[in-house]
């Protein structure tokens, strides 16, 4: 069966129509705070609104039929035509010139990293930061998840599409139409964005401040507008206890926030998913609490403002807040935890592996995959014990299939040797050990604060030209969780069959 290449290309011409309007967003923001950019990022969003009116005229005679191949071209080959265009904002206003550093911001952008390689994030125009932020809100939901909403008014199914961009364990449906699925989930973003951005209003951050730390909070990606990040509100603790908040909600399964809203909360107590997100969350922050108060050398970690160290309840909200934002893949920062003690630098580092709840905007492993594999770990045991006794792993009560477990085994071993080439690759670059594996798990499980060179309170501006692109690839595919992208190089995928 060949190939609908006509259908691919419209649906990549509808995308940059999204990507045009947005930047035609920044611009109007550009204008309203006067920052002189306004023309170039006007600019920026039409040459990319010609580039998909164009693409969607040439190929409007498309057969109306997306098979599951073509879905994954879609995806792979639209987050990278949604970088490629979303680096003309950076080039025009001369905010990134280089065009290697702004594919890296986009891509870190729209991946919802949050790595950047900008030095003085506080002398960019507002229209560029914001255009920053809108990456990461529009990548954390999913950009095709946005363009499955309105894809009735062109004749065309989106559940290839939403299978490729959720290839994961989890497939709750919160409606029969996927369509209507897409359109709930972004209300719930929308909602909980605009919630975020009044929260922090009144908490004392400039409106500017505020939404744009809503837009990269929802979706787990970690920009700031302050060269400090979070560490600049180290005095005001409620501004950093509204982020945690909702670091936590955006790394829990949005339909399980769904459920909330419509008073089904026993369906979120009994999801052995979340109980497990959140036993996680607060035994990891315990255990880092307890050592900052009794053990950590926390007098060089600062970023910004000083911190009362000596407290618990500092402690404790540091601690919180940095095992959030690494679980979640946030990466927002309140302190250089790699200074912390040599246990939590290592501890942080594991910690990058985790991963919110499926379902939500957080990149990593997932944490339902864990609890497969620790499931299905367990009970090899009894069968070796009983060789003849059928013993299903359950979840949530019900028999997972046999094909399931050994797809998680399989994206597990995937995600482990991708971390390993990644670090090798890196290494290449004559990059030391520890900021090697830094990188590569940062970049795969789209962290973005790693370690060495690389750490919480430095930025990428010096990692070589060819690493960037490399930690681009890597942000990509772990992403849209490794076997999304990585199927396009096998060969029996082209074949025509």
């Amino acid at each position: 069966m060949k190939l609908n290449y006509k259908i691919i290309f419209h649906f990549l011409g509808l995308l940059l129509l999204f990507n045009g309007g947005f930047m035609l967003l920044s611009a109007l923001v550009s204008l309203l705070y006067k920052d002189g950019v306004t023309f170039q990022l006007s600019l920026s969003g039409f040459f990319t609104l010609i580039a998909g009116l164009l693409a969607m005229v040439f190929t409007r005679h498309h057969k109306k039929e997306m098979n599951k191949r073509e879905g994954y071209i879609v995806v792979s080959s639209g987050w990278v035509i949604m970088a490629l265009s979303g680096t003309l904002p950076y080039v025009l206003t001369g905010s990134i010139p280089s065009f290697t550093n702004a594919f890296f911001e986009t891509m870190s952008g729209f991946t919802t990293t949050g790595a950047s390689i900008l030095n003085d994030i506080e002398a960019v125009p507002k229209g560029v930061l914001f255009w920053r932020s809108l990456t990461h809100w529009i990548g954390g939901m999913g950009i095709i998840v946005l363009a499955i909403a309105i894809l009735p008014l062109l004749g065309i199914g989106g559940m290839q599409l939403f299978a490729a961009e959720a290839p994961g364990p989890s497939a709750d449906k919160l409606h029969p139409r996927i369509t209507d699925t897409a359109k709930r989930l972004w209300l719930i973003y929308f909602g909980y964005t605009a919630a975020e951005t009044l929260l922090l209003s009144v908490a004392g951050m400039s409106f500017f401040d505020a939404i744009n730390h809503s837009l990269c909070t929802l979706s787990t990606g970690g920009f700031s507008t302050k060269n400090a990040s979070i560490a600049h509100w180290n005095s005001e603790p409620i501004i950093q206890y509204i982020i945690i908040l909702f670091m936590f909600l955006a790394g829990t399964n949005f339909v399980l926030s769904y459920f909330a809203f419509k008073g089904k909360v026993q369906k979120i107590i009994n999801d052995e998913e979340f109980k497990l997100y959140f036993k996680f969350i607060m035994i990891f922050t315990i255990i880092a609490a307890v050592i900052i108060y009794f053990r950590a050398d926390i007098s060089a970690s600062s970023i910004a403002h000083p911190m009362v160290w000596g407290e618990a309840e500092s402690a404790f909200r540091h601690s919180l807040f940095q095992v959030l934002a690494i679980i979640t893949t946030t990466g927002f920062v309140t302190a250089d935890y790699t200074m912390w003690t040599p246990f939590l630098m290592v501890f942080f580092f594991g910690l990058m592996f985790l991963g919110g709840s499926a379902g939500s905007t957080s990149g990593g492993v997932k944490v339902v995959r864990h609890l497969v594999l620790i499931k299905n770990g367990f009970l090899e045991f009894k069968r070796t014990l009983h060789p003849s006794a059928i013993l299903p792993v359950r979840y949530n009560k019900k028999a997972i299939t046999g094909g399931i477990v050994f797809n998680i085994l399989g994206f597990f071993i995937l995600y482990m040797l991708s971390f390993i080439i990644g670090a090798l690759v890196f290494s290449m670059f004559e990059i030391d050990f520890k900021s090697a594996i830094g990188l590569a798990a940062s970049s795969l499980g789209n962290v973005g604060p790693a370690l060495g060179d690389f750490g919480p309170v430095n930025n990428y501006s010096t990692l070589p030209p060819l690493a960037q692109w490399w930690a681009s690839f890597l942000m990509l595919i772990g992403r849209l969780e490794l076997f999304t992208v990585l199927i396009l190089f096998t060969p029996f995928f082209w074949r025509n069959r």
